[in-house]
């Protein structure tokens, strides 16, 4: 359910937050105060179209943040399927910023989405209900949706998807094998040198990091025996120079010869051959490393080949050992379903009757399912229609049969007839904005108990209606809130007197601007609101005392 809406320069609404209530929201105020805007904020975070004259005059850019919380989980199923995370906590965070230039930026839990992935989600959060949106209604593709939700038996629905899953994998796969013999012959000659290439590399798992580990191991025994051939010639020299051994040496030997009784002369002497005997000790020492280094060039260059060898492979076959093997084995596959391709085509072909016959019973199975759900949602319905004072619609559920789909061959679409004796058209037809928001809110008091959206959106469903209806629509809306958010746009004593949690707003002048907020109203801000509803400009005692009655009422419902 949507828990907080922050909204930002959003026409005149320049900063506001608010906290909705689990059962009925209702928001009042005075006509022009700005009570769309808030409902337009909400499309603009459910992914709807919007545009650049949104943004508040002279801001940079405009902004609404939804937050939502108990997600269910066909919400969690979709963000899912499309990519993104979900929360442990069950809650969700929606953002998008409209700039000047009319440009979107969305996030979906901080992740960077698009308007169209936001309607995606959008659509299985939240039903916007109004006189000209009521989409779910004037979309006949989504009817089915309202019998499905009353069936007792999920399975039968998810054993058909099942049936035309496997229907339509085996369509793929026969369309594939019917191509054209050119493009077999082009298919085949690709699918042979593939094959080629990677059974004559002989790959095994683990091989590359196995000869990466070597290489690396190569090339630090290559720097280690430069650096100790380097000392052992500085220490040893060679032909054109003499080496730091033979040079202490013959110092050594020449300050040894002097026969000085000078004692500093004697420390020289014997501290020359100290050195000259450390230094060969040191010669030792190299020689027997160097001689410990089995360092090979020709197999390290064997090593680098086939590393290289490796990595084109990985370019072409996959990053990994096991994905090129697998890629070579579903090569073979592939070039063994086009040589046996008659076999393989007549296999397929026996498949896909049997499997479609399959599905056209399942089909059927599920189109009977839905016409014995059906003549009992048509008379709650009514029964609901009735009680909002529309005792002469008639309201019915029409079947066709169309095509084959994932959710069966039945075309369903709801149609009314407004007065007695004439035929039922389409809603889209003939149903006014008001009348779409009651037959919504009819069809949610039937069903609401499997309904799997959090929060329903009734943009002036009183529009058009008596005192004595907006009443009963106040009772309805008050029944379907026990199950699911509400939140509704008033003009309505009766339904704003329903209300779990009342926001008022109100538009301010301000420095030669216009302000709208948005408070919450406690008991006594209720009554007054009720009172200038109901009496206009003028508040009177027994205004208030009216409106106090109405509050009180509302509490045993």
């Amino acid at each position: 359910m949507l828990r907080t809406l922050n909204i930002e320069n959003i026409a005149v609404i320049e900063k506001a937050q608010i906290e909705f209530n689990n059962g009925l929201n209702v928001l009042t105020g005075e006509t022009g105060a700005g009570k769309s805007i808030v409902v337009d904020s909400i499309n603009a975070i459910l992914g709807e179209r919007t545009s650049r004259e949104l943004v508040r005059h002279g801001a940079d850019y405009a902004f609404v943040s939804a937050f939502f919380e108990d997600i269910t989980q066909t919400v969690s199923d979709k963000l899912h399927e499309l990519g993104y995370k979900t929360e442990e906590d069950g809650t969700l965070l929606l953002t998008r910023k409209i700039t000047e230039a009319g440009k979107s930026v969305c996030k979906i839990n901080g992740a960077s989405a698009t308007v169209s992935i936001l309607k995606e989600i959008g659509q299985q959060l939240v039903n916007i209900h109004g006189q000209h949106d009521s989409q779910s209604l004037l979309n006949p593709d989504s009817h089915y949706l309202f019998i499905d939700m009353l069936s007792d038996n999920k399975e039968i629905l998810n054993d058909y998807k099942n049936s035309f899953h496997k229907l339509i994998t085996v369509r793929r796969r026969l369309k594939a094998l019917t191509t054209d013999e050119e493009d077999k012959d082009r298919a085949l000659e690709l699918l042979n040198y593939q094959i080629k290439e990677l059974e004559a590399a002989d790959i095994s798992v683990g091989e590359k990091a196995e000869l990466t580990k070597k290489k690396q191991l190569m090339e630090n025994s290559e720097a280690l025996l430069l650096v100790l051939n380097n000392a052992l010639s500085a220490l040893s020299g060679d032909d054109e120079f003499n080496g730091a051994a033979t040079l202490v040496s013959s110092s050594a030997k020449e300050v040894s010869s002097l026969n000085s009784a000078s004692e500093n002369i004697k420390k020289i002497s014997s501290r020359l051959s100290d050195i000259s005997e450390e230094i060969e000790d040191i010669k030792d020492l190299i020689n027997s490393e160097v001689a410990g280094l089995d360092f090979n060039e020709a197999e390290r260059e064997q090593v680098e080949e086939r590393l290289d060898l490796l990595y084109k492979l990985s370019a072409k076959y996959g990053e990994t050992e096991e994905e090129m093997l697998a890629f070579l084995e579903n090569a073979k596959e592939k070039r063994n379903s086009i040589l046996y391709n008659d076999e393989e085509l007549e296999k397929l072909t026996n498949e896909y009757d049997s499997l479609f016959d399959e599905v056209v019973k399942k089909a059927e199975e599920l189109s009977e399912h839905r016409k014995k759900i059906v003549s009992e949602f048509e008379s709650n319905v009514k029964t609901q229609l009735e009680f909002l004072d529309m005792p002469k619609i008639q309201f019915i559920v029409h079947f066709d049969k169309g095509k084959l789909s994932s959710t069966g061959y039945d075309k369903i679409e709801f149609l009314i007839s407004t007065n007695p004796g004439e035929p039922a058209k389409p809603l889209a037809k003939i149903a006014s904005g008001g009348e779409l928001s009651r037959i919504m809110l009819a069809i949610k008091n039937v069903i609401v108990h499997n309904d799997t959206i959090g929060t329903l959106i009734f943009d002036e469903i009183d529009t058009g209606v008596s005192g004595r209806a907006s009443r009963k629509i106040g009772l309805k809306l008050k029944s379907v809130s026990k199950e699911t958010q509400v939140i509704t746009v008033t003009h309505s004593a009766q339904i704003a007197s329903a209300a779990d949690e009342h926001f008022l707003i109100e538009k301010d002048f301000e420095n030669n601007k216009t302000y709208t907020k948005v408070s919450p109203l406690d008991f006594e801000g209720r009554k007054k609101e009720l009172a200038r509803i109901m009496g206009g400009l003028q508040i009177t005692d027994t205004l208030l005392k009216s409106a106090e009655e109405m509050l009180i009422s509302q509490e045993d419902i």
